[in-house]
């Protein structure tokens, strides 16, 4: 006799099913988790989830790149640029945002940030047009004494941090790497705050 296969369909309603589907796109997310999320969903208040899908869409419709910096932001410029009491003179350069927000977690950075959003990757066909260089060096035009390369130290984030080195280090200005206390293939978001720290007050000229 022929085994029947069973899907999520055959027990779950078709909008349960949709629900643990769009749950199971998420990164990290597996499909037990989006069981877990969907039905945590199903058992809140129609209060609880008005609230939860208008934030989403709320942040969607107005999230946007930083002029500046290019962190996410909902204004022109970040809080972070905005400061007055940050040193512009002073860019460290990460990833992505999550990045940006381990490092600001540490309280002891006082510089600005440029987020690339990717790194340099050939075997992916990430190059350094796909990634926010062209607005790296259009803000090295200004007054600024050094960069800090944060890139993650993974091939990639090491290929972007030697490759932005190249780029700027004609112009004369200082160019550091955080130092090697953060694990190879290790994403910064993950590393805690000390040793964070260790990194940046470690970072070697590039």
């Amino acid at each position: 006799m022929e085994e029947v296969s069973h899907s999520k369909m055959d027990y779950y309603s078709s909008h349960i099913s949709k629900l643990i589907e769009e749950f199971s796109r998420l990164p990290g997310i597996g499909p037990k988790s989006a069981g877990r999320l969907a039905f945590h969903v199903l058992q809140m208040s129609e209060e609880q989830v008005a609230s939860l899908t208008s934030a989403i869409t709320e942040a969607k419709k107005n999230v946007r790149y930083c002029r500046s910096c290019y962190t996410l932001t909902d204004e022109e410029l970040c809080p972070i640029c905005k400061s007055s009491k940050r040193d512009h003179k002073t860019i460290m350069v990460v990833e992505r945002p999550k990045d940006l927000a381990a490092y600001e977690k540490t309280g002891q950075y006082n510089g600005v940030y440029h987020v690339l959003h990717g790194a340099i990757s050939p075997m992916l066909g990430i190059g350094p047009n796909d990634i926010k260089l062209k607005e790296l060096i259009e803000r090295l035009k200004g007054d600024v004494e050094e960069v800090i390369i944060a890139t993650n130290s993974s091939l990639e984030g090491e290929t972007t941090a030697v490759y932005i080195s190249k780029l700027i280090k004609p112009a004369g200005i200082k160019v550091t790497r955080i130092a090697s206390g953060v694990p190879v293939g290790g994403d910064l978001e993950y590393v805690d705050t000390v040793t964070l720290l260790k990194a940046l007050e470690g970072r070697v000229d590039l």
